[in-house]
């Protein structure tokens, strides 16, 4: 333990953001970190506890308490590999994880946990900065070759930890850069894409190959992958969105959140969108229907396009602004959250349901709602509360149902879960076919970046050991 009474003297400091008025005329990265000496007084603060309920939270099992004490202590570089042995990828979930093992940190039940996030981020930047991660290439190889089939988080966990284990491993992507969601879902401000260029870099010298623009089910065959391959693992994420079946839904100008997004993406990579296809939110009256982290997605990047206004709405009654700790510590709390992105300017409504999509000329210009009750539970229309409000641009961003069925996943014949997603369980990653694997959101649902890498790093250890025995990657 680095300082007993740390928690006791020194108050929790959280990175900064620009000025709003500075970062919306922009896409970059806004977050303003903390110097290096407040980062060692941050770490100062964890109290080491006798049961860390901060690796609780953490899906990726991350040694919190021990990088704590090493960035107190100074020894960003011992702290980095500590950090390393758990997570391929800090430096995404630095940035975009929502800190389950924040809201699990003893120090939560006043309010003010350990900043952990910060200082994961802090670690693994210094290590770029410095020069401390360079390639780790296997001494020998296996003869093994593996494919994985989507390059999201879980992917390249996956293709990275089963390269370090010396087998020849090949990621196919059906987009035309590598990342997944990471690349084309997530807005730039808020993960720069330089980020997965340079991880690309090393897992390329580790002796990972990359294949974009390969569409399994599409463009390649997979027949002909499960033949060339020892091994499969499919990570290609649950795509299939959730749709909002009301009269009007076929009017121009209500788009899938995703589709949205990942065009203001490409254009910020200079790429050309055609202009019957252009999604745009300049000078708009936007709804975005959906309160969780795309819909807020949405929010910023209407904002950064000029929006005339932005309203997000929710079906669900707001939460409350504080968790009943007693009842909730150290389990994730449903409780009310800003994002940065709302912060920028927003009105958000609650209880609210869309019964129509009005339309002139075949385009969207309202929305004719509904306010709902809440009661245990259960939803009750208020027959009284009728409204109607402006909209030229509505983005549903209601989540995800399982992946994406056609192509790959119904050629292989593989078989689904009860919720649509590839059948798999979370020791061995096993499909119903021989050789073929599967992990990350394809298996268990839509869920976190942390989940995705922890699900890769996992699925790797099991194809090592189906394919040599026995395996020396970590759990």
């Amino acid at each position: 333990m680095g300082k007993p009474t740390g928690f006791l003297e020194i108050e929790r400091t959280e990175r900064g953001y620009l000025p709003v008025e500075d970062r919306i005329q922009g896409y970059d990265e806004f977050v303003v970190p903390l110097a290096s000496n407040e980062v060692g007084r941050q770490g100062a603060r964890c109290m080491d506890c006798g049961i860390p309920f901060c690796h609780t939270g953490c899906p990726v099992n991350n040694n919190i308490p021990d990088w704590n004490d090493l960035v107190y202590r100074g020894d960003l570089r011992q702290a980095l590999d500590v950090l390393h042995s758990t997570n391929n990828f800090p430096e995404f979930t630095g940035r975009i994880c929502p800190a389950p093992c924040e809201a699990a940190c003893t120090l939560n039940i006043t309010d003010a946990p350990v900043t952990i996030k910060t200082i994961e981020c802090a670690i693994v930047d210094k290590g770029w900065e410095e020069g401390w991660i360079r390639p780790q290439v296997a001494s020998r190889s296996s003869g093994k070759r593996i494919a994985v089939v989507g390059s999201g988080p879980a992917g390249m966990a996956c293709a990275q930890q089963l390269a370090r284990a010396g087998h020849e491993v090949v990621v196919f992507e059906k987009n035309p850069k590598i990342g997944g969601l990471l690349r084309f879902g997530i807005p730039d401000f808020k993960l720069s894409k330089h980020l997965i260029d340079r991880r690309m870099a090393q897992m390329q010298s580790e002796g990972v190959s990359f294949r974009p623009n390969n569409h399994v089910g599409v463009n390649v065959n997979p027949d002909d992958v499960l033949k060339k391959f020892d091994a499969v693992a499919l990570t290609g994420g649950a795509e299939h969105p959730r749709d909002l079946d009301v009269p009007g839904r076929d009017l121009d100008g209500v788009h899938f959140a995703m589709r949205y997004l990942s065009q203001q993406n490409r254009r910020n990579n200079n790429e050309m969108i055609p202009a019957d296809t252009e999604i745009l939110a300049t000078g708009k009256h936007v709804i975005v229907i959906g309160g969780g982290d795309t819909g807020s997605d949405c929010v910023g990047t209407a904002r950064r396009q000029g929006a005339a206004s932005i309203t997000q709405m929710e079906i669900m009654p707001m939460p409350p602004e504080k968790e009943n700790k007693s009842l909730t510590w150290p389990d994730w709390p449903l409780k009310l959250r800003t994002s940065s992105s709302q912060q920028e300017g927003c009105e958000r409504d609650w209880a609210v349901a869309t019964k129509k999509f009005e339309g002139e000329d075949g385009k969207v210009s309202s929305l004719k709602c509904i306010r709902l009750q809440w009661q245990d539970g259960r939803m009750a229309e208020i027959l009284s509360s009728r409204f109607e409000i402006k909209a030229d641009l509505v983005l549903l961003a209601l989540g995800f149902i399982y992946p994406v069925h056609e192509g790959m996943l119904n050629t292989l014949n593989v078989a689904y879960d009860g919720r649509g997603n590839v059948a798999a369980d979370d020791q061995t990653y096993k499909t119903s076919i021989d050789k073929v694997f599967a992990a990350g959101d394809m298996r268990r649902g839509q869920s976190l970046v942390v989940w995705a890498i922890r699900e890769g790093r996992q699925c790797a250890r099991a194809i090592d050991e189906f394919l040599m025995g026995a395996t020396m990657l970590p759990r």
